[in-house]
């Protein structure tokens, strides 16, 4: 976990050559101790210990201090702050803030998923603001309904239009980035919006799958698979059991790879297509 440097050795916690040696300085007076990876989490705790602990985390440090994942360590910290000429990877911003729009996470002042929400829903680039969403919705059981107050509270904010598209697809139910921009490119196809994490049961009411998304009127699921999912052969094994027993129960399953999702997305929608309309789907 990130500290400030000048307090640890006041504390008496290291001496000043122990900083220097045994850890990573992440912006000016904060470190942490080396070889500890340093997480999209830990980056925004280190900024927001550069302001003085006077800032506000916001955007996608946000984000991760609420809980959400897939956040690029790698990116620049966040914070709504007065503070002008921040160090490399540190992004400040002066914006109004309501009471409402500030909560507390161990200590940290945070925007909440709402504002979190509505900033990240703003961004250029529909797929990635929806998959930021997407992920914290899943971590803070964030509706989206609890944004629209903001939406008439900051009436001509820019990316307002944006945002309302992303509202319409963010999906709780995404369990990676890739499932979000697997249920995008179907609905962008024209096809019915596909339900998320569909639980089959077996027939004593044990849960038999858990299918990414897809349609149970008509049985028919969509399953992005990993890396892992090809060249594992435990997980392989396990996946052609489970599909096979899916498909004993009258479910047609596409499978997706990155591979496929990335250079080939006409097939993926194609297989999807040609399945529903098998099934009775008027698509």
């Amino acid at each position: 976990m990130p500290f400030v440097g000048t307090e640890a050795v006041d504390a008496g916690k290291l001496t000043e050559r122990e900083l220097r040696r045994s850890c990573t300085r992440i912006y000016r007076n904060v470190y942490q101790q080396r070889d500890s990876g340093l997480t999209a989490k830990d980056r925004a705790v280190a900024a927001w210990l550069w302001s003085g602990k006077k800032a506000v985390v916001a955007g996608n440090s946000a984000a991760a201090l609420l809980g959400a994942e897939w956040v690029d360590p790698h990116a620049p910290a966040e914070l709504i702050s007065g503070r002008k000429r921040p160090p490399r990877l540190i992004v400040t911003r002066n914006e109004s803030l309501f009471a409402g729009d500030v909560t507390v996470v161990n200590g940290i002042a945070v925007t909440t998923p709402a504002r979190t929400a509505f900033d990240l829903g703003r961004r250029p680039g529909l797929v990635p603001a929806v998959i930021a969403i997407d992920s914290l919705a899943r971590a803070t059981e964030l509706a989206v309904e609890e944004v629209q107050p903001l939406v008439e509270a900051y009436r001509g904010a820019r990316g307002l239009k944006q945002l309302r598209q992303v509202l319409a697809l963010v999906d709780a139910g995404a369990e990676s980035p890739q499932e979000t921009r697997t249920r995008l490119a179907i609905i962008s196809a024209g096809l019915p919006a596909p339900r998320t994490q569909i639980v089959v049961h077996n027939e004593w009411g044990a849960v038999l799958a858990r299918i990414d998304m897809g349609w149970q009127q008509w049985r028919v699921g969509v399953e992005y698979d990993g890396a892992q999912h090809w060249t594992d052969p435990r997980i392989r094994a396990k996946d052609i059991d489970r599909i096979a027993e899916l498909e004993r129960r009258g479910w047609r399953i596409i499978r997706v790879s990155a591979d496929l999702l990335r250079n080939r997305p006409d097939i993926v929608i194609a297989r999807i297509r040609e399945a529903l309309r098998a099934a009775g789907c008027p698509c």
